[in-house]
């Protein structure tokens, strides 16, 4: 029997052997993640077919069910990975923290400007959920009080603001900015400039933050 692994170390060789396998299902679920994000923005989650989505990864609908579960599993881990969260073993993308988070949000805003298909998921999903029992409602429930809270924390930090309403208030404001933009931008992309003007109501809401310390 020929040697194959002669000048390598027996246990990298056999790691290489474990890990290799793992790579190719990661890549298969991100594959997964991303089609779902193509058809459940453009269908929405109830019309939008685990068959199609399936079809759009190169994989067959057991092939989907085998790696997510079901149709819910597969939105809640899309609408995580999409977050930049750890999803069915996909991992998380490194966070933001502290006053740079507001310059992070401007620059995802840009991003997405060249991710039409994320947007119009996200747009039509998180629509979508404010119906009692969408699988998807307690997701961004809990997504919108976890970043009202963040951007209020870092308003505090860069103006010095102790005012927890006003700082509530500027965060929930901003959010309301951000997705209605984005429905406009989906709707008249031409006219909409997000980034722009994203940035605009951030200087803007620090600013009356500041002025009213």
């Amino acid at each position: 029997m020929v040697d194959t692994t002669q000048g390598e170390p027996r246990g990298k060789a056999a790691a290489e052997r474990v890990q290799r396998p793992q790579a190719r299902t990661l890549e298969r679920r991100e594959a997964v993640l991303k089609a779902a994000m193509k058809v459940f923005g453009a269908h929405g989650y109830h019309k939008g077919a685990l068959v199609e989505v399936a079809e759009e990864a190169g994989m067959t609908h057991a092939g989907v069910l085998h790696h997510f579960g079901s149709k819910e599993g597969l939105l809640i881990a899309m609408l995580k990975y999409r977050d930049g969260e750890e999803a069915a073993g996909v991992p998380a993308r490194a966070q933001t923290e502290g006053p740079a988070f507001l310059q992070h949000l401007v620059d995802t805003v840009d991003e997405n400007t060249r991710r039409r298909g994320v947007v119009q998921a996200y747009t039509v999903l998180s629509g979508e959920s404010v119906a009692d029992g969408h699988p998807a409602h307690d997701y961004f429930h809990e997504r919108t009080h976890i970043l009202r809270e963040k951007i209020a924390g870092v308003f505090g930090e860069v103006t010095g603001s102790t005012d927890e309403q006003a700082l509530a208030d500027a965060a929930s404001t901003l959010i309301a900015v951000m997705d209605g933009l984005q429905l406009q931008w989906l709707l008249e992309p031409e006219a909409v400039e997000m980034p722009r003007l994203v940035g605009t109501v951030i200087d803007e809401l620090i600013a009356r933050l500041s002025r009213a310390e």
